[in-house]
């Protein structure tokens, strides 16, 4: 079992996700939000979870005329940002997605802080649950890719797990993402974390399980980037759809 433990409480906006053991006592819970200015052109809306740890800042991509169940929450690396590896797919695929699928694109507090970015990862899966999302998949890159598999077991809204390029610190009870669905997607040529990360991580989890290896790709996925944005939207869509269900 993981170490931590995850129980919750009301608060006035949504759930919040308390992490402790017998050590420490640590929990994260929205008490507003807020809107911020993205750069103009950009797809999205800002939105700041306000918690009581800080405040968030991620990007939603939705249509509140055309409310849908299913969403995912997208992270980045130890630097954080939003618009992830291979040429930008949280963006891309956030607007592509929807509406039928929300996506929230987080911006870390505090980046390359593993818990404190754990949490913000369940902040975002708790509004979204708490804004209808019954069904969502979590996705991170690289430090990120570890910050999703760590996160997942905590929440029952999460349905699947997708880790590129991740690193193995943090991952190591990878197993307990099980039963939910996990992919893992590695460039050949990532000398940053090398395609053993995801090899072990592999190793470690439990069925059901995927690794995806890119020849020639390096750890930013750029040399693949259109072959990945395809092979990421389909594994989503055949993961948050029924079976003959029109995909929006």
């Amino acid at each position: 079992m993981n170490r931590l433990q995850v129980g919750t409480k009301k608060s006035p906006l949504c759930e919040s996700t308390d992490m402790s053991n017998e050590h420490e006592d640590i929990s994260i819970g929205i008490t507003g939000l807020g809107a911020w200015q993205i750069s103009a052109g950009e797809p999205g809306r800002g939105l700041i979870l306000q918690t009581n740890r800080g405040q968030i800042e991620t990007v939603i991509h939705h249509d509140p005329l055309e409310p849908t169940h299913r969403g995912i929450v997208w992270v980045g690396g130890a630097s954080g940002g939003f618009d992830g590896p291979a040429g930008g797919i949280y963006r891309l695929l956030g607007e592509k997605l929807s509406p039928g699928i929300t996506s929230l694109r987080v911006d870390y507090r505090e980046p390359n802080n593993l818990i404190e970015c754990v949490m913000d990862s369940l902040a975002a899966v708790s509004f979204l649950a708490g804004t209808g999302h019954t069904d969502t998949l979590l996705v991170g890159h690289s430090f990120g890719g570890a910050v999703v598999i760590k996160a997942a077991p905590f929440s029952e809204a999460v349905k699947g797990v997708i880790s590129l390029s991740s690193q193995t610190y943090g991952a190591s009870e990878v197993a307990e993402v099980s039963p939910r669905p996990l992919l893992l997607i590695h460039g050949e040529e990532d000398t940053v974390l090398f395609p053993e990360s995801s090899r072990r991580i592999l190793d470690w989890a439990q069925e059901p399980k995927e690794l995806k290896l890119f020849p020639g790709t390096g750890h930013g996925l750029a040399e693949s980037g259109e072959e990945i944005r395809r092979f990421i939207e389909n594994w989503i869509l055949d993961h948050l759809y029924l079976p003959g269900e029109a995909r929006s």
